[in-house]
């Protein structure tokens, strides 16, 4: 259903709706949708079982809950550009991580309320930040900031606190990437791998945390070795030796990934436009399988759902002279 909520007919609409919805979702800055008349506090009197999530840049309160928010901005004040990239050059992460990871907790906040819900009968006010979840995201980092007083450097393609561990381009122009993250692998990565067992003579790189002091040369050694044959020559030696290994694929060869095929991960659904290709839902549960419904056109719904709400004939011609919808 499409709905314009700048016209009072048109958030008449939504608010006969909310009588009988489980969730309200809304993405708008704060308070935009109470001053439209579909905030929560409004809402909620109308259905006390309604679930309402907003998601917002910064959040409902704060100092910063009227700064626009976009997913490159909060990458940036969340502490991901300062930790992605090279030493003289930061990056981004390369998918809107911030939008997908607060539209994760979203989902999660909206399943929480609804088990609540069951015990309590009551909805709830569900609000997610993307700051708030891109910042829970972080990981290991802060604790390395407050128990060591550590910055984490830029590392490009490696790992901030383990090496050898990353992509590393072999002589056919082609990665390998790889992880060595214990006594045993690196013994094994030595010996097995790239054939050098004097390295575990080095005492610069007997431990990890003398591996990670001494990364600039240990990383220039190990490129050069990777240099001196082609990929496959690599990925054969690391599966000998089953250490974690694999490539770095495009897109276009992880769509035809053979356990992407085996999955079942691309799907087909119906739509406006004939069938299109979706990614298939992550989830693979036991007793419930996943469909994939025709994709609606949009709009395309507006009689079906405005004539189970009550309106007749002419009242939904009068909204779309109107253009209300």
């Amino acid at each position: 259903m499409s709905v314009d909520v700048k016209k009072e007919k048109g958030r008449e609409i939504l608010q006969e709706l909310a009588k009988n919805s489980d969730i309200f979702f809304e993405i708008y800055a704060p308070d935009v949708a109470a001053r439209l008349g579909l905030g929560y506090d409004k809402l909620s009197e109308i259905n006390l079982r309604l679930i309402y999530c907003s998601l917002s840049g910064y959040g409902q309160d704060g100092p910063y809950r009227d700064v626009k928010a976009y997913d490159l901005l909060i990458q940036g004040e969340g502490g991901i550009i300062a930790t992605t990239g090279y030493p003289d050059k930061p990056a981004r992460a390369g998918i809107a991580i911030a939008d997908i990871a607060s539209g994760m907790y979203a989902a999660i906040g909206i399943l929480l309320a609804l088990y609540q819900r069951e015990k309590t009968g009551q909805g709830q006010l569900i609000d997610v930040s993307m700051l708030d979840s891109i910042v829970s995201w972080l990981g290991y980092f802060p604790h390395h900031y407050w128990h060591a007083g550590e910055e984490p450097a830029r590392v490009g393609m490696r790992h901030h606190y383990v090496t050898p561990y990353g992509p590393y381009l072999a002589g056919d122009g082609e990665y390998v990437n790889l992880a060595v993250a214990s006594a045993s692998d690196w013994e094994i990565f030595c010996k097995k791998v790239i054939e050098k067992p004097e390295l575990l003579d080095d005492p610069r790189f007997a431990t990890v945390e003398g591996r990670r002091k001494n990364r600039g040369l240990l990383e220039e050694t190990i490129e050069t070795i990777f240099l001196g044959k082609d990929h496959k020559h690599w990925l054969e030696q690391l599966k000998k030796a089953e250490l974690p290994h694999g490539i770095v694929r495009g897109i276009a060869q992880v769509l035809a990934h053979p356990q992407v095929v085996a999955r079942k991960l691309i799907r087909e659904a119906e739509s406006p436009v004939g069938k299109v290709p979706v990614i298939a839902n992550a989830l693979k549960m036991s007793r419930s399988e996943a469909r994939y419904d025709r994709i609606p056109a949009l709009g395309e719904d507006n009689d079906t759902i405005l004539r189970e709400l009550g309106y007749d004939t002419g009242a939904i011609e009068s909204l779309k002279r109107d253009k209300v919808i």
